[in-house]
């Protein structure tokens, strides 16, 4: 019961199935409509997901080029990193320790100099105060010069040590003093509207 179907074919019968005259070129012409229409669609899609991904990977790259320059700490502390030589050293370098120590000192002073509420009638007091400051600082850079010369010791690395406590210190009381100011105001404001 099993024909060959190659034998079928060959038998002429090919001829019953005979296709509509243009019916080649119509299905060629439909062919090339539908591929190219799907090509173009495909296109498009590629075309915009490359368009995506140079986009993102240009952003990328220019937020990791052009990163903004992170605040200089140790800028009250004495030299920042600019006018460092390659050869100079500072506290920080020295070992780990002392880094995390000169890191505490700086960026609690940073934080007690940008709470300062200065106003016209503490301006002057706020004057000395950054007056003995900037001093302590010209001592620092002093020590930081005399660390780069002589080389690390325990005197001069305490002294850096003792420097950055005492203009912590000297912030602390010109913030006590600019509150008790404050406060004596408070209290004096009253007593004059009577």
């Amino acid at each position: 019961m099993a024909q060959d179907l190659r034998k079928l074919f060959e038998d002429g019968q090919k001829e019953h199935y005979l296709m509509k005259p243009g019916h080649e070129e119509r299905f060629e012409k439909r062919l090339e409509r539908e591929s190219g229409h799907r090509q173009n669609r495909r296109g498009w899609v590629y075309m915009i997901a490359a368009s995506l991904l140079l986009l993102v990977g240009l952003g990328t790259y220019t937020a990791l080029k052009i990163t903004p320059e992170k605040p200089d700490q140790t800028t009250v502390a004495g030299q920042s990193d600019k006018e460092k030589t390659p050869q100079q050293l500072s506290l920080g370098d020295l070992s780990p320790d002392l880094k995390k120590i000169e890191q505490y000192y700086v960026a609690n002073i940073n934080l007690q100099l940008s709470d300062l509420e200065i106003s016209a009638d503490n301006k002057a007091m706020v004057d000395d105060f950054m007056g003995r400051l900037s001093e302590l600082n010209t001592e620092y850079q002093a020590l930081n010069k005399e660390l780069n010369t002589i080389g690390p010791n325990d005197q001069t690395i305490n002294a850096l040590i003792k420097n950055l406590q005492l203009r912590l210190d000297l912030l602390y009381k010109l913030k006590d003093k600019i509150e008790t100011l404050k406060s004596t105001e408070n209290e004096t404001e009253p007593f004059q509207s009577i």
